[in-house]
Order: C-alpha cells, then structure tokens, then sequence
C-alpha cells in the first residue's frame, strides 16, 4: 500500500535550516498534488536530538517511528534492548509533539525497520508474549499492554525481497542474515494477515500511518511525553571531513544573505530566479544528504568514492548559494540610484534588527578619502585593509536597517581627522574599551579581562589548556605580529606549529566587546583534535544550539535536557552558540561557532556528562569512534578553517547569545551601486522587515519555493523562555498571508492587522513559517 512518509536521514551535527530544506521536495509534492506527509522518519542511529521533533511537527509531521542498528554503537546492546518506553509523544520544547514508536532493540531485531526479521510468527509471539515488551508497551496508568501494535519494515537493507508466505532462507551459522533473493518488491503481507488473524488477533496491512491513527485514537490520551536528547553517535562522522563538512555548514549561513538579496532583486525582477530553479532543487536535495547516516563508509562503496561524494555534495549546495548571491548583488547594485560619477557602495544587512558594526567592501583606490553614510550625511570611520591578499575598505557601518541596506559615497580628501586606533597592542597584551587580552605566542589567550564588570578574569587554564588553545602546555611560536591596525579594528597575528602548524588572528573593534578568532589549521591530522576553551567560572552552566533546539547540558533529573539513559554523553551538538554561565547568573561567556559541530564538555566520556568543569573542547575533527568508522586522514584536506568569536556577558540572555552568533557568522555584504538610468530602490537606505518584539528573530526570508507570484516566505524564531505576539512589518504593501508548514505548505490564512503588518503568536522557543503576497 502507498506510504504517505517523509523518509529523512537528520544527524545531529545540521544546522536547522538543512534540515528544513532537505524536506522542501516534499513540500513541492504536498502543493503539485494535493498530498500531506503525515509521517517522518528519522532511521537507524541509536541517538536522537531534541530539536528535531520541532522542526518536523512544524513541516507538518503528526507521526514518526525509530529503529536503531546496534551495530557500529558503543551504547551496549543491554541498553538498546531496554528501551524506557516503546511509543510515547516525543515533545520539544515549544509544546510541539510527535507520536513515535520506538522499540526497543531485541528479538528479530525489534528495534530497527527489520521488525519482521527472519520470522513473522516470532515477531508477533515476542510482541503478544515477550514480559519486558510488554511491560514497556504499556499505558503508564493501568500498566495494561497497549491493544495497537505494529510491526514496520521486512528485508533490512537488503535492496532485494522476497515474495511469498515463507520467511527468507537463513544463512548457516549466521542468525538473523538473511540472503539475498532477487525479486522487485513483496506483495505477501495480505496472506499473512488472512493466515495469522484469529479470535484474539486481527492483523491489518497497514501503510503505516493509519497504525498512528488508530493508536492516537485508542491511547493518545493516556500517553506519556518524553522531551529530552540523547547526543550524537553516527552524527559524529562528519567530523571525519571537518572542512568539507565545515563547507556545508557556512552555505547554508550564506542562505540568509543570498536569499534576501535573491528577494529583493525577483520582487522588481521576477524573473530571477527562472535560472536557479534547477541549481536550487540540487542544493535542497544535497542538503538532506549530505548528512545522512552511511558516514559509517562500511558498505560496498569505498572510502575514497564515499569522499568524493560528500564533496560533491557539499560543491553542489555550494554553487547555488553563491550563484544567486553573485547575480543578485550585480541586480541590486543596478537598482539604487546613483547620480553619474558618484562612487558608492550598499552595506546589506540579512538580519532582522539594525547593527551597527564593520563592513569590508572590495576597493583598489588611493587610501585619500573619506566615507559618507547617504542616511545621515554624516562620515563614518574607515580604514583599509588587507585580507588574504586582496585590499578593502572597512567601514563602521552605523544602523543598518533590518533585512535591508544602508548605502555609503567613497569620496576624495580625508575629511575629519580620524581618531586613533581602535585597540591598542603591546608585546602579548591585546585591549579596547571594553576587554583586555593577553595572548600567547601560539594563539592561545591566557587572560580574558572584562572591563565592564569589574575586570574580571574569565580566563582559565584546565588540564594545561586556556582560551582558544589547540595544544596543551604550550606557548610556542612566531612573535605576535600586528596587522590592519585602524580606528575600527585592529589584528593581532600569531603562527605556531604547537599541535600542528596553524595561524591565529584575533581582532578587536572599537567600542566592542566581541572578540574575533580566525584559527587555520595549514597541516592534515589522523587523530582527534580539538580547541579548547576553559574559563574562570565556579558553578558552570552550559547552553547550546543542538538543531533547533537551545538545550541546557545537564541530565534531566538535574533540571536538563540530556536523558538520563540511552544517551552519549562524549560530544554534545554546538550549532550557532554555546554559552556558559556561572551559577548566581552574573557572568558569562557566549562562544560564536560558525564552522564545527561538536564539543566534549570538561572531561566527559561516553557515559557520563561533566558539567562542573569550566571548560568545552570544540571538536577539530577527526574519527571520533575509531579508524574504521568514518573517513580516514580527513581525506587528505590540509587546509582547515575553524573559527570563534566570545562575549562576555552578564545575566543569560538567550535572544542575545543567538543575535551575538548571528552577526558574527552572517556578516553585512557590500557591493557597489552601478545604476546610470535610476533606480527601482530608495537612494540611502531600504528595509523589507521589520520585527517589533526583539526576542522573535528573522530566520529566513527568501522567494516562495513555487515562484515570486506566490510571495514571499518569512521563518521567524522566538528565542525567548516564553509565548511572545510579534507585528511583523513589511514596507510594500500586502495583499494576503498564510501560515505555513516550514515547507511552505499553506496552513490556514492569517489576517492582517494593516495594510503592511502580519501579527503573528508563539510558543516558547517555537519556530514558525510564513507566506505574504505583496501588492
């Protein structure tokens, strides 16, 4: 019978807004063909993250079920075998839930899509039978075995099956292998329904969904809910190829900046993205691959065609975010007015606050000259630098508006005298106004002073490691060299060959606490690497991003997030942030991670959570379960780019920690204004967005997935603890607007409040998608 699932392949290591567009070719079926994919599943690895049952509920998923392999796991088989529950709603933190059926792992391998194994009648004697399934498979209040049960999959990953009554032949001394029979698919389960049906059993073919709905139906009510993580197993591979993983990552931040800037251009030139379409259905596709779970590389394909691929992969989600930033910048740049001669560029901005903050803009010029901000009439502070080799200008770009731009003269004298520079540097110490530094030969900061709070030392050294340090007990390398000394910013460099030879540059900016850290690793490794950060905190709390969830990294019955059990515990999921917070809520660092996904916090192991230590590993790459698991060497890569930024705060601040992450990892995109004939777009300035409740944060905004004649579509985060209304201002007008599944999958219409406001309502910590058509 046909299934109405969305098989996916999450890992724990995405950022969330892969996920979503790995599920978008199902979102474009929904709309061709009037369908709904109420089910969702999420296969094999024996850990699961939280956040993901958000994101699939909000993709329109009411349903999903777990197997797990027991095989390349270090979780023991007398753990999968005992699973807690074996079918409850799996809830995030926004209240949004799923029913998920996961079995425990057993007899005819219960627990994976084998379910029928070698022998059907022995499935089905284990689950009317067997004392520990049906202890689990029971309503926690009567303790009464559930009356619905179900039985998923046949033929393991076998891509042959078997037809007829008899279950496949056994190989000798091999049990529960099965051999491979050639035929194109089983029509055999209706005779074994009809055999096996009884007076106490009546078996149905089911296409899975209508099992949901007869449970939801017959016990939903008396379910219990389960709102934890369990870590990252196979998700850990991908560290395997760190950079090419790293790659994937930073294209799919990108999105942001491309995909604004690909709105604003279709909403005067609709047909932008009649070219892209093609180029954007590969990427979605790459991205719901390319984390998928066969990093394991233990099958017929080689490690080395294995690597290929997942270059391949991450190449083709590469190319269209950079083809469709690179067209729509040329089209943007033509649709700001620009008087003849005048020499100007736009600053765009792809969040959805104003900052204020650098901005690099590619410049060959005479160094005498000075910069107007168009808005204000006023000079801004400039400086120009050298970055790999090529020259800019690097402005302090003031009040960029929201999902805008701001639009700056270069024109010729110096104008004001600048002030002086913006940080000052010393032999190994590194100040501003607001932080002072010391900074060891080998990159590492042994001192982290934050001025704002009474000079406090955030710095630590923990197992002979500080902040930023890639090798233990080492403070070797090259004299610390100064470089784009300004009075926006200013670059200390430093080069060592500790661990392995690598480059450091950390930048300070003026009137900023935000402290840049670019780390380039300039040699290929075998072995696990990390970089660590300790810091001078007494009772430690730790927060991070683990795919669409913000998760506190303490077991559950100590007020956390990570199961109790069943869980790994050796590397947890750093998305955007990470933020520790010592104990009286008064002091803590904020850690921006734009290119790894994992860290091992203090010295935890695989069984246990160390969250009194201070410190957190963030995960370099490498095999992280061993030489036969995941891609050797790092497939030969020498060339590894692995950054951070810190912010010392006060009180956690959930919302700021993200816009903290977010404006370092999406910085303002300059290009220059090339339009002779007028312009379709305001002179200084533009905002498409804005959003009047700070705590609700711009995610995504980018033409509709069926063509700029259906809109627009707006993803919107509340990153706050509570339900939170925000008014979501448009500066053309709109003509309608639609809630939506994160897939964009029209949901109910939703009234505006005006002509350019769409008021929108939210759980705690929820995520929601909308559509807008404008006039």
């Amino acid at each position: 019978m046909r299934r109405s699932t969305r098989w996916y392949q999450p890992n724990g290591g995405q950022p969330a807004e892969a996920v979503l567009r790995g599920m978008y070719y199902a979102g474009r079926l929904e709309r061709r063909y009037g369908l709904r994919f109420p089910l969702v599943a999420a296969m094999e690895n024996q850990t699961l993250p939280l956040g993901l049952t958000s994101l699939f509920a909000g993709a329109g998923a009411r349903y999903s079920w777990r197997g797990v392999c027991a095989c390349a796991s270090k979780l023991p088989n007398k753990i999968l075998d005992e699973r807690q529950r074996e079918i409850y709603w799996w809830t995030g933190h926004d209240g949004q839930r799923l029913l998920l059926k996961w079995y425990s792992h057993g007899p005819n391998n219960m627990g994976t899509y084998l379910e029928f194994g070698a022998s059907s009648t022995a499935a089905i004697k284990y689950l009317e039978t067997d004392p520990g399934f049906l202890r689990r498979y029971a309503d926690p209040k009567t303790k009464e075995p559930y009356l619905v049960t179900g039985l998923f999959g046949f033929g393991g990953d076998d891509l042959a099956r078997k037809t007829g009554v008899q279950p496949p032949p056994m190989i000798p001394g091999v049990p529960g292998l099965q051999k491979v029979v050639s035929s194109a698919y089983s029509d055999h389960f209706h005779v074994l329904a009809q055999r096996m049906s009884n007076e106490q059993r009546q078996l149905i073919v089911s296409n899975e969904q209508d099992f949901f709905e007869d449970f939801e139906k017959t016990h939903g009510a008396s379910l219990d809910s389960q709102a934890v993580t369990y870590g990252n197993e196979w998700d850990l591979y991908s560290a395997s190829m760190s950079e090419t993983s790293a790659r994937a990552k930073r294209a799919v931040e990108k999105l942001r900046s491309a995909e604004l800037l690909a709105a604003l251009v279709s909403l005067k030139y609709p047909r932008f993205m009649n070219n892209h379409t093609a180029a954007r259905d590969r990427a979605f596709h790459a991205l719901g691959l390319f984390w998928e779970h066969n990093w394991t590389a233990d099958g017929p394909i080689s490690r080395a065609q294995r690597a290929a691929w997942e270059e391949q992969v991450a190449t083709e989600i590469e190319y269209y975010v950079n083809s469709i930033q690179g067209e729509a910048i040329v089209r943007l740049g033509g649709m700001i007015p620009r008087p003849a001669n005048a020499n100007r560029f736009f600053v765009l901005n792809p969040l959805g606050w104003a900052r204020t903050e650098a901005a690099d803009f590619a410049y060959n010029g005479t160094a005498n000259v000075h910069v107007t901000d168009l808005a204000t009439g006023k000079d801004v502070l400039h400086q120009i630098v050298t970055l790999k080799g090529a020259r800019y200008l690097r402005i302090l770009a003031p009040d960029v508006p929201s999902a805008g731009y701001k639009v700056f003269e270069i024109r010729p004298g110096r104008g004001a005298q600048a002030p002086n520079d913006a940080a000052v540097a010393k032999g190994s110490t590194f100040e501003n106004d607001a932080v002072r530094l010391v900074i060891e030969r080998d990159g590492a900061i042994s001192s982290f002073i934050d001025k704002a709070r009474s000079n406090a030392e955030l710095a630590a050294t923990i197992g002979g490691r500080r902040v930023n340090d890639f090798a233990a007990n080492s403070d070797e390398g090259d004299t610390l060299r100064v470089e784009n000394r300004g009075p926006v910013s200013v670059t200390v460099h430093a080069h060592s060959e500790a661990g392995l030879d690598h480059t450091t540059d950390i930048t300070l900016y003026r009137g900023s606490s935000r402290i840049d850290i670019r780390n380039e690793l300039n040699a290929n490794f075998n072995d696990i690497r990390y970089w660590t950060f300790s810091f001078a905190l007494q009772q430690p709390a730790l927060r991070t991003e683990e795919v669409g969830a913000i998760n506190l990294n303490k077991l559950k019955s100590a007020g956390g997030d990570y199961s109790d059990t069943h869980a790994r515990y050796d590397h947890i999921t750093v998305n955007h942030f990470a933020d520790f917070t010592d104990g009286p809520d008064t002091l803590g660092i904020t850690i921006s991670n734009p290119d790894l996904a994992f860290a091992r916090m203090g010295e935890s192991t695989l069984t246990n959570l160390d969250t009194t230590t201070p410190q957190l590993n963030m995960l370099a790459g490498g095999q992280v379960d061993g030489s036969s698991l995941g891609i050797p060497a790092q497939n030969g890569n020498t060339h590894f780019l692995q950054r951070f930024s810190l912010r010392a705060h006060g009180a956690y601040d959930q919302t700021a920690a993200m816009k903290f992450a977010l404006e370092h990892q999406n910085p303002f995109v300059t290009a220059p204004v090339i339009s002779k004939d007028g312009g379709t777009y305001p002179e200084a300035s533009y905002s498409l967005v804005n959003i009047n409740n700070p705590n609700v944060l711009l995610w995504a905004l980018k033409p509709h997935d069926d063509g700029i004649e259906k809109g627009l579509v707006v993803r919107l985060w509340n990153l706050s603890e509570s339900a939170a209304t925000a008014g979501i201002h448009f500066t053309p007008k709109l003509s309608a607007a639609h809630r939506t599944t994160h897939i964009e999958t029209d949901l109910e219409t939703i009234p505006l409040t005006a002509e350019d406001t769409l008021q929108a309502t939210f759980a705690r910590q929820q995520m929601q998608t909308y559509s807008i058509e404008v006039k």
